[in-house]
């Protein structure tokens, strides 16, 4: 998958330390703007894990969690409408 408008993005508000999401690209926002940094697309190839480069957070694969889906649940991060 392409870095479109398909792939989920997550967030760090809480300053957990590791994430675990069900898509294995992605971008990592950071935190939600405006205190965010750069949106990076990450992607762990076939890693089961990666950290990203500007916050630092930990994020983890989980198979059972749906492609935009994480845990904890409020790192998933949508678009406002």
């Amino acid at each position: 998958m392409a870095s479109g408008t398909n792939t989920p993005k997550f967030r760090n508000d809480t300053g957990v330390s590791e994430i675990r999401i069900g898509a294995k690209e992605f971008k990592c926002v950071g935190a939600t703007p405006p205190n965010d940094h750069p949106h990076v697309f990450l992607d762990m190839g076939e890693e089961s894990e990666i950290i990203c480069p500007y916050c630092s957070t930990l994020y983890k694969h989980d198979a059972s969690l749906k492609h935009g889906e994480a845990t904890p649940a409020e790192a998933a991060w949508r678009e406002a409408s």
